[in-house]
């Protein structure tokens, strides 16, 4: 009894729950607006209302405020002093030159995870492939793009290199309107897509590096090339692939 006292009477400890109870939340809200963003309730160019997003989701205007700060550091929104926070609206432009960044990137994963791969983490890709090619079967994109989202950073988390896994999660975000369109540009696009998937695993399973930094590049650039369809973008520039320096 005299412990439960000393623990409601201590000011510091309620300040401990506090501070939990606020980071818990703000984690749920930021995970909530972007899962806005990555199903396209939310689009880029809206603009957020801290009150608005606040009562939808029950919370006070302090975890909403922090999570519009965190989102905007992951690059998923903007804030623009005096004008308020947006979903960040991505040019052309810059979508060329982040997918020739993540290009470079998936190859590097490719190369790591041909070399350090381990069966049950084949096997969880596997069913994430399962789930896709079901939500494909069905033309859903709903279903199935959260699940390449999850495919691709799982391939990265497999890597163990927490500083690609950072760079890896803020180049993609910025790219979320992009892949989705491309993805629901065309019917048969995603079947396309799951075969190309299921050819990246089959690569990394095979433990051959080129193999695998091969099928992650030629996925990433037909992922580019559908968005230029999908905007209507003729004769596309192909993305280099790098090669492998000789010793």
């Amino acid at each position: 009894m005299s412990n439960m006292n000393a623990i409601q009477h201590n000011p510091t400890h309620h300040t401990t729950i506090q501070l939990l109870q606020s980071h818990s939340l703000t984690t749920l809200v930021q995970q909530e607006i972007a899962r806005l963003i990555e199903t396209g309730e939310l689009s880029a160019g809206d603009k957020l209302n801290e009150w608005s997003v606040a009562e939808r989701l029950g919370v006070s205007r302090g975890p909403v405020r922090e999570a519009f700060r965190a989102l905007a550091e992951t690059g998923l929104l903007r804030m623009e002093k005096n004008r308020g926070v947006f979903v960040r609206q991505v040019s052309i432009k810059e979508a060329e030159e982040i997918y020739e960044v993540r290009a470079a990137l998936d190859q590097l994963v490719g190369r790591r995870l041909a070399e350090i791969i381990r069966p049950e983490q084949l096997k969880e890709l596997r069913v994430i492939v399962n789930g896709m090619e079901k939500a494909a079967a069905k033309q859903d994109v709903d279903a199935y793009y959260p699940l390449n989202l999850r495919f691709h950073d799982t391939l990265v988390q497999f890597t163990g290199n927490s500083k690609l896994l950072t760079t890896y999660r803020r180049i993609v975000n910025e790219l979320n309107l992009y892949r989705r369109d491309a993805l629901a540009g065309e019917k048969g696009n995603l079947l396309v897509s799951t075969r190309e998937h299921k050819k990246i695993v089959d690569a990394i399973a095979s433990g051959d590096p080129d193999r695998a930094s091969r099928a992650l590049h030629d996925h990433v650039a037909a992922g580019r090339e559908r968005m230029h369809r999908a905007h209507g973008i003729r004769e596309p520039v192909q993305i280099t692939r790098a090669r492998k320096k000789s010793t």
